[in-house]
């Protein structure tokens, strides 16, 4: 068992194979796009694999694959279907923007990945073409569709609510779980990435978004199972899906914080706010023995923080993008 220096359980490692995507979020970079993680700079499928092993036999046990895309990056599937295979990883996961899954949906499975999260902040084509700068709204919900009928479960749609923005379209993102086995979750919109500025005036928090939920009925609370995150669960009345509240501003998950991050350039990151980072990737490239880098493994652990420092005066934005850590 991993713990922390504040007794935490750490069994989570977040990875993000690649930094490119084929959105162009504004809340997550500019239109023209971001400097780019040089190719000969990211770690190969072998050397995360190798990564994995020997961080699973020290006591991780679920991983997130993220991006970026994820799904843009070339021989994923033959990459899950090799992580799938390490016994140690009882839960093999992914978060994807959609635009590619209903191509990918079908393999995915059939290579070991367990569940799969779909970042989507609009049901409207027209304002999700606005925050995306890009027109793919229908290849998004075509990969939801494809998601569904190939057998993955859950499927949780992630909505980064944003007032004035997309803040009118709880309710309706609510109502899909009266007809489709989906978990829809709300995560209060944070500060990162080099898009547009984040401001507090742009939160809406979990609290108000949950009182706009129970509009459409009494939510009563899901148990929490064994790979649940910081989501509080909930369904509504008669629903076929569920509620996902995340409240990482205004009620932060810290004390349960069981994650580390691993970025596409072989840094570990132990809080998704700090810019400290331990490199990994120099022992993997220049002979570095297993223990090596479980001991990395270790030094990262005693260096994760009680908690993050948003709405503290130690505050400031993460140096680099989200697409270049994983989030």
């Amino acid at each position: 068992m991993l713990l922390d220096p504040f007794k935490r359980k750490i069994n989570y490692l977040r990875i993000s194979i690649t930094d490119r995507c084929n959105l162009r979020c504004r809340y997550c970079m500019p239109e023209e796009g971001l400097q780019i993680i040089p190719h000969e700079e990211i770690l190969s499928y072998e050397e995360i694999l190798r990564l994995v092993r020997v961080f699973a036999a020290e006591g991780i046990s679920k991983v997130r694959l993220t991006g970026g895309e994820p799904l843009v990056r070339k021989g994923i599937v033959h990459f899950i279907s090799s992580l799938s295979q390490i016994k140690e990883i009882k839960d093999l996961t992914l978060t994807t923007n959609g635009v590619l899954l209903k191509e990918f949906a079908h393999d995915l499975k059939k290579a070991g990945l367990k569940r799969i999260n779909i970042s989507l902040d609009s049901l409207k084509k027209e304002r999700f073409s606005q925050i995306t700068r890009k027109d793919d709204f229908e290849r998004v919900w075509e990969g939801i569709e494809e998601a569904l009928r190939v057998g993955f479960s859950p499927i949780k749609i992630n909505m980064v609510a944003m007032k004035g923005l997309n803040d009118d379209e709880i309710e309706s993102f609510a109502e899909l779980t009266l007809r489709l086995p989906l978990v829809v979750r709300y995560i209060e919109y944070m500060p990162s990435g080099n898009g547009e500025e984040w401001r507090g005036s742009d939160l809406l928090t979990v609290p108000q978004i949950m009182n706009r939920i129970e509009k459409l009925g009494k939510l009563t609370p899901v148990p929490q199972g064994p790979w649940d995150g910081p989501a509080k669960r909930f369904r509504i009345e008669r629903a076929i899906g569920e509620i996902g509240l995340i409240g990482a501003i205004s009620n932060h998950f810290c004390d349960d914080c069981n994650r580390l991050r691993l970025t596409p350039d072989g840094k570990i990151r132990t809080c998704l706010f700090s810019d400290e980072e331990i490199d990994v990737k120099e022992l993997l490239r220049n002979g570095g023995a297993d223990h090596d880098l479980k001991e990395k493994l270790l030094i990262a652990i005693k260096k994760k923080p009680e908690r993050h420092p948003i709405n503290t005066h130690q505050f400031k934005k993460c140096q680099r993008n989200m697409s270049a850590i994983g989030g």
